[in-house]
């Protein structure tokens, strides 16, 4: 099942007022720390937030680690720090990682802190504008982070949508943003790995298809995983509409005549992706290219 297959296209209009929001807010803020889901850290950041972001300073917050690779977020983790930006691991679930933000941030801006102290400003309050994709967790990191319930937080794309700040503690300010998207998924592949995790709405979903490419993308990367989950055993070749069918075999998805129900095989493998059932994947590796 090829990725282009599915054809996924969001852009909600509100999208766009957000990033000009937020151009028009960044002289306002000292640093940017930008939320990705572990799992899929170049296809759950929007291309354009460097051109946004300009010359700030930077923090990448690897969340989700608990649903990804140990040892591919660890490698992850190397890449951006190359790029001179400053990074966490969070499960927000757990608290796991939450702890670490305020000294990291604290660390990044090391030099403006300084800088605040020479010019008699000492207890000026440090403000970063929180950004990422639509369910991420980046709600739940700020309700973590400032130990109140001050951003809503739904496991629905696009929930929060005015800007609003928010007081981590007497020293730091949160400025949050609404989940932004972009115009067009140039590779279809990222547009599949977001709709993988659930960054973008299942009603505009193939589910069979997205099922499909998923069972093909788990099998060629973590195969014993599947063969653990499901008790099927199959060819490196075969396409991910025979996966499935073995799927729903193994587990007795059958309708009448013995047909498997290739829909519940389908909805049963997203879902149980989604739950971290199967495994801890990471779909993505850092690219190879000169820091």
């Amino acid at each position: 099942m090829e990725a282009d297959s599915i054809r996924i296209q969001w852009y909600p209009g509100h999208m766009t007022k957000t990033r000009r929001r937020m151009e028009a807010d960044l002289r306002l803020v000292d640093a940017v720390c930008e939320i990705i889901d572990a799992r899929i850290p170049i296809s759950s950041r929007n291309p354009e937030i460097d051109a946004i972001c300009g010359a700030k300073p930077r923090m990448v917050i690897l969340n989700r680690i608990d649903m990804a690779d140990p040892a591919r977020t660890k490698q992850w983790a190397s890449w951006f720090q190359a790029r001179g930006m400053a990074v966490i691991q969070t499960d927000c679930k757990t608290r796991r990682g939450i702890s670490d933000f305020g000294p990291a941030l604290r660390r990044l801006l090391a030099e403006k802190v300084r800088r605040n102290a020479e010019r008699g400003m000492a207890g000026r309050p440090l403000k970063a504008m929180v950004v990422g994709i639509p369910n991420v967790g980046k709600s739940t990191f700020i309700n973590q982070v400032s130990g109140r319930k001050g951003a809503k937080a739904e496991n629905r794309p696009g929930v929060t949508r005015g800007m609003q700040w928010i007081t981590v503690d007497q020293g730091l300010l949160l400025l949050d943003t609404p989940g932004i998207l972009w115009p067009k998924f140039e590779d279809p592949e990222v547009g599949a790995r977001l709709a993988f995790t659930g960054a973008v709405k299942d009603d505009i979903l193939d589910v069979y298809g997205l099922s499909a490419h998923l069972i093909e993308v788990l099998w060629r990367s973590y195969p014993d995983a599947i063969r653990a989950r499901y008790k099927i055993e199959a060819e490196t070749e075969e396409t991910g509409a025979q996966l499935l069918e073995k799927l729903g075999k193994s587990r007795g998805y059958l309708l009448s005549g013995g047909v498997v129900d290739i829909e519940r095989a389908a909805r049963v493998l997203l879902d149980e992706y989604r739950a971290c059932r199967i495994g801890r994947f990471t779909l993505e590796l850092p690219p190879e290219e000169p820091v």
